[in-house]
């Protein structure tokens, strides 16, 4: 295994710690390969030869869906089960970016989100984007896509 994927996953492990919150997305082979029929760039990673440095998960997602997650009364999981290919999508769910530290600050998850975001939206007629804040940097790199691309930001509190 590449020493980049080592760290990454600890990374994920420690800053989510979803296995011990079941209201977070699971993310495992079968939700990727939904995640990729719902929209193929749902998915990004940037490598190196030592592996990933970069992941971003973000899922395009329904209005009415974008409210409920907001409001608490659907988990992040629910938002993933209620979202299918074929919606027509108006939200874009910025669900997670982990960069491994030495590459933070040089703008990658910003420059890959930007490009995630205009591929899911020459597509979908993207009016919103949303996220559950978990760190300062999270934030920070919402508020950035959302002066990049003109669309207004919403934010669930952890």
């Amino acid at each position: 295994m590449k020493k980049n994927l080592e760290r990454m996953l600890a990374l994920v492990g420690e800053v989510f710690d979803v296995r011990s919150d079941p209201d977070q997305l699971q993310v495992a082979p079968d939700v990727l390969d939904r995640l990729a029929t719902i929209h193929p760039r749902c998915i990004t990673q940037i490598e190196n030869e030592d592996g990933p440095y970069c992941w971003l998960l973000g899922i395009p997602t329904t209005p009415a869906v974008m409210k409920q997650f907001l409001a608490g009364t659907i988990s992040e999981q629910q938002l993933f089960d209620l979202t299918h290919p074929g919606d027509t999508f108006e939200a874009v769910y910025l669900c997670s970016a982990t960069v491994l530290p030495e590459f933070r600050n040089q703008g990658i998850a910003k420059t890959a989100a930007l490009a995630m975001i205009s591929e899911i939206r020459l597509q979908y007629p993207i009016a919103a984007l949303y996220y559950w804040k978990f760190t300062d940097d999270g934030q920070h790199l919402a508020d950035a896509l959302a002066r990049a691309t003109g669309l207004p930001v919403f934010a669930r509190q952890h």
